[in-house]
């Protein structure tokens, strides 16, 4: 999904925050060449499972709730960034706060993302 949709992971000093950015282009905007907003929540899932996941090595973290709000537009040629902080670290859930904004530090969405935290599988289910 990352790479399907162009998120680049960007290191933090934070053990609690993790970032991304996303070149808005063809892999992820609407016909109108707007940020889809099925593209903002995929990233802000997505970057709350790398969160999660680097919390808890060794365990398998999934996304069970994402909500969110978008409340300004982004266009091809943009840059958005999601920063996600940790809001509730359980030893089986995660509780993220995700804010998306354009080059120019605007607040285009907001997210709140849940995972579930347990143990990897030893083998996928066939």
């Amino acid at each position: 999904m990352a790479q399907a949709i162009g998120m680049e992971f960007v290191s933090t000093p934070d053990p609690d925050s993790c970032m991304a950015r996303m070149t808005i282009d063809g892999r992820n905007c609407q016909p109108m060449g707007l940020l889809s907003g099925g593209a903002s929540l995929a990233l802000a899932e997505y970057l709350a499972g790398v969160g999660s996941s680097a919390l808890c090595p060794g365990k398998a973290c999934v996304g069970v709730n994402v909500s969110g709000s978008h409340v300004r537009s982004a266009f091809v040629g943009d840059t958005v960034t999601a920063v996600a902080r940790v809001v509730h670290k359980g030893r089986t859930l995660h509780v993220w706060n995700v804010t998306l904004r354009d080059s120019g530090g605007t607040v285009l969405s907001t997210a709140s993302v849940m995972n579930f935290i347990v143990d990897k599988p030893l083998e996928a289910p066939q």
